[in-house]
């Protein structure tokens, strides 16, 4: 018996034993992965730092806090969440009591990307967890030193029957969706996506894939444009625009482009200084791979700013470029990094030739005080999640589902939507 096929039937006899769906059980473990963030903190930042020199708030803020702020939020309503649900009978049944019963998959496996390797590997490991359920965990390769770190600290909290952690690459991965899951999660690009889907598609067990898209971020000229832009900033360029939920691009009235533009450089400059490159608050591309992806975009383009690299330590500046081409190479997929095209619209219609040229997105953003604007937008495109005024900031409320649509995902997680 191969050592994947024995961990997994090591954490099916586990789970046929019932101890995993012990409220109480589940509710002290994730007590301990708490106390072990907390107490790990510095441990965390320090891989973080070490894989693409993740600024210290950053990795606080995006990696760790939001998790302690998830596990409390679970440990607050799991007792009620694990309830039998009654619902009223119908007359065909009456006399009778009808319930929902919630139930675990059983042996669920977690794939997690690179870009927040700690936060996106261990959020849904909670639910998992939450849920009644044993999990194989597989960090990013890519950032090594944060799956090596995630490995020690939860292998000092669960056993191996409960929740493992398989280090690796491609061919480890490889090798996992061989196995028989009882359910999948996987977040990552959309190509992987489609892999995984095939592979599960085989024992027809179920998914959540949470991909990403070409996040659109319309401007209107209604904004008080100095604070768009600094908050434009900050969603674009936080972990150097490697989130899956980052605007990919703007598309600015054209009366107020010149002027969105002009507060961009400088909130960038506010943010960063003048030289990014000695910023302490700005990582770096997290391999020379993916830099040399970014920097091939920027070919042919018009830079407004940034643009300027050092492969030696895998930087890109934070870049904005002027009206590329839609056929080009930065417009053609997701940029995932921090470069912001800023383009122009005069009409609806040409908000809708754009947006409806690609498929539906991740994240969905709209900066405007016209309300009726706002609304006829977020009625019109279907989209994963988003946020008026302000980019990103719907991924910290656990009470709101996060998922794709379409080729951006397939489900959601947080809070309930991850218990269920």
């Amino acid at each position: 018996m191969s050592r994947l096929k024995k961990i997994l039937e090591n954490q099916n006899v586990f789970f046929e034993s019932g101890k995993t769906r012990d409220i109480n059980f589940i509710k002290n473990k994730l007590k301990l992965l708490k106390k072990s963030i907390i107490v790990n903190e510095d441990v965390i930042h320090q891989a973080l730092y070490k894989d693409f020199k993740k600024p210290k708030f950053e990795a606080y803020i995006s990696e760790f806090g939001i998790l302690i702020s998830e596990i409390d939020h679970v440990l607050k309503n799991l007792s009620k969440w694990s309830k039998p649900k009654r619902v009223r009978s119908s007359k065909l049944n009456f006399p009778s009591k009808d319930y929902i019963y919630s139930e675990p998959y059983g042996a669920v496996l977690v794939i997690a990307p690179w870009n927040y390797p700690f936060q996106l590997a261990i959020s849904p490991v909670i639910s998992a967890i939450a849920a009644g359920n044993t999990v194989v965990l597989k960090p990013s390769e890519v950032t090594i030193h944060t799956a090596d770190m995630i490995k020690s600290i939860l292998k000092d909290i669960f056993e191996e029957s409960h929740l493992y952690v398989e280090l690796g690459g491609v061919p480890e991965t490889t090798l996992l969706l061989k196995e028989r899951w009882d359910y999948i999660f996987f977040t990552g690009s959309v190509p992987v996506g489609r892999i995984i889907a095939k592979a599960a598609a085989v024992n027809l067990t179920p998914v959540t894939l949470e991909l990403g898209g070409k996040n659109p971020c319309i401007v209107d000229e209604t904004v008080d444009l100095k604070l768009t832009a600094k908050r434009l900033v900050w969603g674009k360029f936080l972990n150097a625009g490697q989130t899956c939920i980052a605007p990919d691009y703007i598309l600015a009235n054209n009366r107020i482009k010149a002027d969105l533009v002009q507060h961009l450089k400088t909130e960038i400059f506010k943010a960063y200084g003048e030289n990014p490159e000695i910023s302490a608050n700005y990582p770096r591309i997290v391999n020379a791979k993916n830099l040399q992806r970014l920097t091939a975009m920027l070919e042919d383009t018009e830079i407004l700013v940034g643009g300027n690299s050092n492969t030696s330590d895998n930087y890109l500046a934070p870049t904005l470029v002027n009206n590329p081409k839609l056929d080009s190479k930065l417009m053609e997929g997701e940029i995932f990094g921090p470069i912001l095209p800023v383009l122009d619209y005069q009409t609806e219609k040409d908000i809708e030739s754009i947006v409806k040229s690609y498929e539906k997105p991740l994240g969905f953003y709209v900066f405007s005080k016209n309300k009726a604007f706002c609304n006829s937008l977020i009625q019109k495109y279907s989209f994963g999640g988003g946020a008026v005024n302000d980019t990103m900031i719907h991924f910290g409320n656990p009470r709101l589902p996060f998922g794709g649509v379409g080729e951006s995902g397939i489900g959601a997680y947080r809070g309930h939507f991850g218990y269920e």
